[in-house]
């Protein structure tokens, strides 16, 4: 695994958790505001629903996500020079 590939990963963890609650608060609220609520067991049903389908779509979703969270630093960091000309030492 290359060095990218375990940033982009350690950033896909965090984000992952935001986008996880996001999807569940989101789920959760057109549920509970729609009137399909009905008995104890359509209820149940219907959040563990909400539960899996928030915890599986957020991680594909967070894959998608983190490139574009480093892109503005990715893009300074390529148009930085490879040494610092004032000591002519390669910056870290």
């Amino acid at each position: 695994m290359t060095g990218e590939t375990k940033t982009r990963l350690a950033v896909m963890a965090l984000v992952y958790m935001m986008v996880n609650a996001v999807l569940f608060g989101a789920g959760m609220l057109l549920f509970l505001n729609g009137d399909s609520i009905g008995p104890h067991d359509q209820a149940s049903t219907g959040i563990w629903t909400i539960v899996a389908a928030s915890f599986i779509l957020a991680a594909p979703i967070s894959w998608w996500l983190t490139p574009r969270l480093r892109a503005r630093y990715g893009r300074r960091r390529e148009e930085a020079p490879a040494s610092d000309p004032r000591t002519g030492r390669d910056r870290m």
